[in-house]
């Protein structure tokens, strides 16, 4: 679904992305797991069109490097930012009705399926999304992104910051996702989540892939959790 080869990118004369490559297939959930400034952020915004990529990203079989983030949306990639982005003078329902990205076509979710996967959505419908907690926004975000019906969901660091019990949900909300047959891009700090429910795991330092495997082989593998993992 997802091939991303060979992939650079530069922030002015930083070079940040030095040859990254990586699949996620259909359906799918795939981390991609790393210290802060390992460049995960910026695999996802370079493969999103928002810093300018060097290399090949295939969605679907098709070139999307080079396009512009909303061509790039429109072929069925959605995107969860780290900082959440969402309109906190709009209600909630104002804020998961811009996430539709055509009135005419029905896509996978609708409205209702928002407030089934996350009924406190529902209670807070008409309330200013500013008013809502920090994993309620995270919420909000992710159901925003679902209403533009995406195959592939990237979803940058869900649980920063969160509050344990939130950050339980934010993992059933993600399981519930992939259920769907929703491909998921985590892109995480911390391994618990990524451990528990991804298929394969990617291990970023210093803008390149160091480690391709599973929870297992991961698990396994001491010199990598230490060398790129652990603080």
């Amino acid at each position: 679904m997802l091939e991303v080869d060979d992939l650079h990118a530069y922030y002015g004369k930083s070079h940040i992305l030095q040859g990254v490559s990586f699949t996620v297939g259909d359906g799918e959930i795939v981390s991609l797991l790393g210290r802060n400034g390992a460049g995960r952020s910026t695999t996802v915004k370079t493969i999103m069109g928002t810093v300018p990529p060097v290399g090949s990203i295939r969605f679907n079989g098709d070139r999307i490097d080079g396009l512009r983030p909303h061509e790039i949306a429109r072929k069925g990639l959605g995107y969860v930012p780290e900082d959440r982005a969402i309109f906190p003078t709009l209600t909630v329902r104002e804020n998961l009705l811009l996430g539709v990205k055509s009135t005419t076509r029905k896509g996978r979710w609708s409205m209702d399926d928002m407030f089934a996967l996350f009924p406190l959505l529902r209670e807070r419908a008409d309330a200013p999304g500013g008013v809502l907690s920090g994993g309620e926004q995270q919420m909000l975000t992710i159901c925003r992104s679902l209403m533009g019906d995406p195959a592939l969901l990237m979803v940058d660091e869900p649980t920063e910051g969160l509050a344990p019990k939130m950050v339980a949900l934010v993992r059933e909300l993600l399981e519930k996702i992939a259920a769907r047959g929703i491909a998921i891009l985590i892109i995480e700090q911390k391994l618990t989540i990524a451990l528990a429910i991804c298929h394969r795991l990617y291990v970023m330092g210093h803008g390149r892939i160091v480690f391709e495997g599973n929870a297992l082989e991961l698990r396994a593998d001491d010199s990598i959790r230490r060398e790129w993992l652990e603080v």
